[in-house]
């Protein structure tokens, strides 16, 4: 419970410090801005959040029955095409399924952001399927 309070406290100081930005930023040192570090730090998260969507995804695929009857008729190459297909829908969905908060939360604490992948592929890994067999 600590750990969501203080994930949720820390998100919530930087979404105001964003409010307070004037939109040009601080200058550091090196001549970045603050605010384009804020987006740099959010890519890198995000980034990481899909990474670990697509490992999960393809370890979710090898577990389906389907998948197992499926891939004897496909080469390896047939193989990873599909998965690299699927999963790569599956990573274009996850971003729209989870918040900043949920995000905040998966950074700071590992068990949350295992449960947290897990369902997001559990939601998207089905339709992403179906509609890249069709």
């Amino acid at each position: 419970m600590k750990k969501l309070l203080a994930s949720t406290a820390m998100l919530a100081t930087l979404a105001l410090a964003g409010c307070t930005s004037t939109g040009t930023g601080t200058t550091t040192g090196t001549g970045t801005t603050a605010s384009t570090a804020m987006t740099t730090a959010s890519s890198i998260g995000m980034n990481i959040f899909t990474s670990a969507i697509d490992t999960q995804c393809r370890s979710e695929i090898e577990k389906q029955n389907a998948w197992r009857v499926a891939s004897v008729a496909m080469t390896d190459a047939q193989q990873e095409t599909v998965k690299t297909n699927v999963c790569g829908c599956v990573s274009e969905q996850a971003p729209q399924q989870v918040t900043m908060v949920e995000l905040g939360n998966a950074a700071i604490d590992s068990s949350y952001r295992t449960e947290l992948v897990a369902t997001v592929v559990a939601k998207s890994l089905q339709s992403c399927y179906t509609s890249l067999v069709k």
